[in-house]
């Protein structure tokens, strides 16, 4: 297997992109890169550099997991969107989704 195999972080990209309901234009300007580049990664096979690559897992909520080891990826786990959600949150927003998860629990 070839190491950093990239061949799916294209679609994954977009794909996650479309899931935060953003438009190409919009990510490129949060992440400080020009839209074409953007596209180019989604739709060339194009490589980001590091700094790029985090910004975009960082703002799209993207497991690094899901890009460095799509194959342990075992379809869609209902616990790992609410896990990319929760690493957007801030502390008082953890603070309510723990409370709110502890109280679903104890009153299973």
């Amino acid at each position: 297997m070839e190491l950093n195999n990239f061949n799916r972080l294209g679609s994954i990209l977009k794909a996650a992109r479309k899931v935060r309901g953003l438009t190409r234009e919009q990510l490129a300007e949060i992440i400080n890169i020009t839209p074409r580049y953007l596209m180019s990664l989604e739709n060339e096979n194009k490589k980001p550099s590091y700094d790029v690559l985090f910004r975009l897992v960082r703002e799209l909520g993207i497991s690094a997991d899901t890009i460095f080891y799509p194959e342990a990826q075992h379809g869609d786990s209902a616990v790992e969107p609410l896990m990319r959600l929760l690493y957007l949150c801030g502390d008082r927003e953890l603070k309510i989704a723990t409370a709110t998860i502890k109280a679903l629990v104890d009153n299973k």
